[in-house]
């Protein structure tokens, strides 16, 4: 099993002999948290902030589940009211509670699919568990919040970022197999 979280989709597919088994796609990626994030600080501090200070907010703090010790990050942005520039202090623990709906989705589409595959790789799955690509994979605690809500091993790809792309590339070096996993 697969799950590609990338910046506007997530993906989640079981994989059988060079064929897609199951497979679901929802429009919540690393673009929606990084909304979230914006909104969250606009209602609660009146701050307008960046699709850049989002994503370096969700970078340095943000977590799919609470620290044991909160971080705090400073936040720049205009304020709603006056225009001005001001600083906030944002914690780890505001960051967790504002992307948890799109957490939960993706956590929802996950399960969907495990209760779609077959009880014959559903077994292999109990075994190798899942894997995760794609820059969301990259949020901190993500595989633990997997895990504890699947109570399957979560692996994340040692190259998340670029694990696709190579993949990719792999299949174009590799003719045989691309004809086998090619669609009509």
């Amino acid at each position: 099993m697969i799950v590609d979280i990338g910046g506007g989709t997530t993906e989640a597919a079981v994989i059988s002999l060079n064929d897609i088994v199951v497979s679901a796609s929802i429009r919540v990626g690393g673009n929606k948290i990084d909304e979230l994030i914006q909104t969250y600080v606009r209602r609660k501090y009146n701050l307008v902030i960046g699709d850049r200070t989002a994503e370096e907010i969700k970078l340095h703090a943000g977590s799919a589940l609470p620290l044991y010790e909160e971080e705090l990050v400073e936040v720049r942005g205009r304020d709603q009211i006056d225009g001005l520039p001001k600083v906030r202090q944002l914690s780890s623990h505001e960051i967790t509670e504002a992307i948890s709906d799109a957490l939960a989705q993706i956590v929802t589409t996950v399960k969907s699919v495990l209760e779609q595959t077959p009880p014959e790789l559903a077994s292999d799955i109990v075994d190798k568990g899942m894997v995760l690509t794609g820059g969301g994979a990259l949020l901190r605690n993500l595989d633990q919040r997997l895990r504890e809500e699947t109570g399957l091993p979560v692996l994340v790809a040692e190259n998340p970022l670029t694990s696709v792309v190579l993949g990719a590339g792999k299949m174009l070096t590799d003719l045989p197999l691309l004809r086998k996993v090619a669609m009509d």
